[in-house]
């Protein structure tokens, strides 16, 4: 057990020297040597003389994750497996079984099966649950479960899974994956392009220039860029891609950092493909990181219009650090600000609430700012787009049915007990609404409002202050009001939520692929972006 203690410290004691000989620490290195040692000391003491056996590396791990929780959620620490998958997420090529998986506690839910590889040639589909991969219960595997199904190309993995209350096995042969950054470019009418960036990886720049090329030859005159649901990635492809509209020397970004060398400045370094096509860039709250930079520096340079819902205002950038042992630190170093001078950060993660949250920037402190033609612009809150739709911001009460995953489940449910086999005909009526607000109450939904919480943390009040007869009347009512208006919001939603059921149901039998085809007859965001580039001095208007 010594042994193992002695080997563990070497690695704070090691980090004292390299923190020492650090210039950028020579201001405060006296205090960051006296808490290592502090920490080493109380490290060592801990597992020699614990009264039960520990484990000297499960304590480290989780030493570290709490001091780091402290900061924001992007400063992370990354074992050796996190460093691959970062590494998949930058580049998009792996080994394994090309699907998108969720790892739960127990199980790992197969979310997308990528066509035509090894998931969907063994007959895996969204919704089976994998409990088993060859002899390892995912339930008794400490790690990230998902890493099980990576592995050599060419080489077998077998895996027990449930499918609506039965279980199967499969013969899984991994072989080399891709994940295209730009999965869809198609024409939507002779003159109109399609664009879908789904990630910032290595090639996103290179796939958009191939795909924008390719549409222009097919006679693309107007162009729309698909940013919705893109998390980010790398900041230089966002650079590059704002680049492909344009002119060469372009300010795109500025990071600003406490330390001097991460202080730059992006231009663009390239000739452009196109500075005159009309563009307009869709976004919505999942749009982050690297899809802002490209949504905010098109609307300051007035080169497209956005259209959308507010995106979800991301304006730090990190960078790894290499660690011992094959592990990384991803560190947030910067802040990031549009060419107009405005960081979109919607997120106070230094002065958090009393419960420990980090705080939203209230709209009465954004900044104004101006774009190059002079229109307001405003900081803290993400990027705004100039056209904003009801349709493309979730609701809280919609919010929360899909982070239960009842839309997900519920499309699981309607794949098993319809047949599809023309996408033009699919149509999610009335009555499927209707039973998917059934499928809502056996599922035991509930949904606690804000407003619901604070009337709550009320009554506990009046019943400190012996108060809760007076109330007691008035809270239920309230709280019967409520009840209702919950009821009421979901038929309020209607329309939003059966877009993303329906989104759902057709990847189920059509793939992503399906879906992009979908979407251009029926995506209300796509139908307002044609509506406004075939009305041109409609779109000169907005951007003069």
């Amino acid at each position: 057990m010594k042994k193992k203690v002695i080997k563990r410290i070497l690695i704070p004691v090691f980090a004292v020297s390299i923190l020492l000989t650090t210039t950028a620490f020579k201001s405060d290195f006296f205090e960051i040597a006296k808490q290592i040692e502090i920490f080493t000391t109380l490290f060592k003491e801990l597992n020699m003389n614990y009264v039960d056996e520990t484990n000297p590396g499960d304590l480290m791990d989780t030493a570290i994750k709490n001091m780091l929780d402290d900061l924001d959620p992007y400063t992370r620490f990354m074992n050796e497996q996190d460093v691959e998958a970062a590494r998949i997420n930058n580049t998009g090529d792996y080994s394994g079984i090309g699907a998108s998986v969720l790892t739960q506690k127990d199980k790992l839910v197969i979310i997308e099966p990528f066509k035509d590889y090894p998931a969907d040639k063994a007959g895996l589909k969204a919704g089976d649950e994998i409990i088993k991969v060859d002899n390892v219960l995912v339930s008794d595997f400490k790690d990230d479960a998902g890493s099980l199904l990576q592995g050599a190309a060419g080489s077998e993995v077998n895996v027990t899974y449930l499918r609506q209350g039965k279980t199967l096995t499969a013969a899984i042969k991994r072989e080399s994956v891709e994940i295209h950054a730009v999965p869809h470019f198609s024409m939507i009418n002779e003159n109109t392009g399609y664009i879908v960036l789904r990630k910032f990886t290595n090639k996103a720049s290179s796939e958009t220039i191939k795909a924008v090329n390719t549409l222009k030859r097919e006679g693309a005159k107007q162009l729309i860029l698909d940013l919705r649901g893109n998390p980010g990635g790398l900041l230089n492809e966002a650079v590059n891609i704002t680049n492909i509209f344009v002119p060469r020397n372009q300010l795109v970004v500025t990071t600003k950092s406490k330390v001097k060398k991460y202080n730059k400045t992006y231009y663009t370094q390239k000739e452009p493909i196109d500075t005159e096509i009309p563009l307009v860039v869709l976004i919505d709250g999942g749009s982050a990181s690297a899809s802002e930079i490209v949504s905010g520096a098109l609307q300051d340079l007035d080169r497209a219009i956005v259209i959308g819902s507010r995106s979800f205002g991301k304006g730090l950038v990190q960078r790894p650090k290499q660690l011992t042992y094959g592990t990384q630190m991803k560190i947030t170093i910067s802040r990031y600000y549009t060419p107009s001078g405005r960081c979109i950060q919607a997120l106070d993660y230094w002065n958090r609430d009393e419960d420990g949250k980090a705080t939203r920037v209230s709209k009465e402190n954004y900044t104004a700012f101006t774009t190059k033609n002079g229109r307001t612009v405003y900081d803290g809150g993400g990027i705004a787009p100039d056209i904003a739709l009801a349709s493309s911001k979730n609701s809280p009460i919609t919010k929360a049915i899909v982070n239960e995953n009842l839309v997900f489940n519920y499309a699981t449910n309607y794949y098993y007990n319809h047949s599809l086999d023309n996408l033009d005909s699919f149509k999610f009526s009335a009555s499927d609404f209707s039973n998917f607000k059934s499928y809502l109450k056996q599922s035991n939904f509930q949904f606690e409002t804000k407003t619901e919480k604070a009337l709550n943390d009320a009554l506990q009040i009046a019943k400190d202050e012996e108060l809760e007869g007076v109330i007691s009347s008035n809270y239920q009512s309230l709280l019967s009001t409520i009840e209702r208006h919950k009821s009421d919001a979901i038929d309020a939603n209607k329309s939003q939520l059966s877009s993303l059921i329906s989104d759902e149901i057709i990847k189920r039998y059509f793939y992503r692929e399906g879906l992009y085809t979908y979407y251009i007859k029926n995506n209300a965001e796509i139908q307002k972006s044609l509506e406004l580039l075939n009305n041109p001095s409609e779109y000169k208007r907005i951007l003069n």
